[in-house]
């Protein structure tokens, strides 16, 4: 076998239709739009969500629920992460360091998923009651860290 011997499977491929190309090819004149009409226009048809004038099902139906503007996007972290970790005191910096947590955004929370052997002392912005907990029992520490609030704007 050689690489001229190669061919696409029967079927598999298939030719554009070719419209437009006169009165031989099957396709010429109306170029297999029909006669007159709205499809049969360049740019004809409607557009997505277009039920003849008909009020849209999008609009129909009732808005639901808001989106929190202030609600904290923190990056988390579970437990059983933080234990491959070789360092005893981990913070946010580390773990954006290791590849732990892609940034920072407002802050890191810790979760308590996994356990954990060692003690570590590990700084983050917000723990679970359960993440703490274990992380206090292997004899480690749980340090909570304020973010820094922008300083007020001074009129004058």
């Amino acid at each position: 076998m050689r690489l001229s011997d190669l061919s696409p499977s029967p079927g598999s491929r298939k030719k554009n239709k070719r419209v437009g190309r006169g009165p031989g090819s099957g396709h010429g004149k109306t170029s297999c739009r029909g006669h007159k009409g709205q499809k049969s226009r360049s740019g004809g048809g409607t557009r997505i969500g277009f039920e003849g004038g008909q009020m849209p099902l999008q609009r129909r139906l009732p808005k639901r629920g808001f989106t929190n503007i202030f609600q904290k996007q923190y990056a988390t972290v579970n437990l059983k992460t933080l234990s491959e970790i070789t360092e005893t005191v981990v913070t946010p910096e580390i773990m954006l360091e290791k590849g732990i947590i892609k940034s920072i955004k407002d802050g890191v929370k810790i979760l308590g998923d996994g356990e954990i052997k060692k003690p570590l002392t590990v700084k983050a912005h917000a723990f679970s009651a359960s993440a703490k907990e274990k992380i206090l029992k292997a004899g480690g520490g749980a340090e909570i860290i304020q973010r820094a609030k922008p300083a007020p704007k001074v009129q004058g």
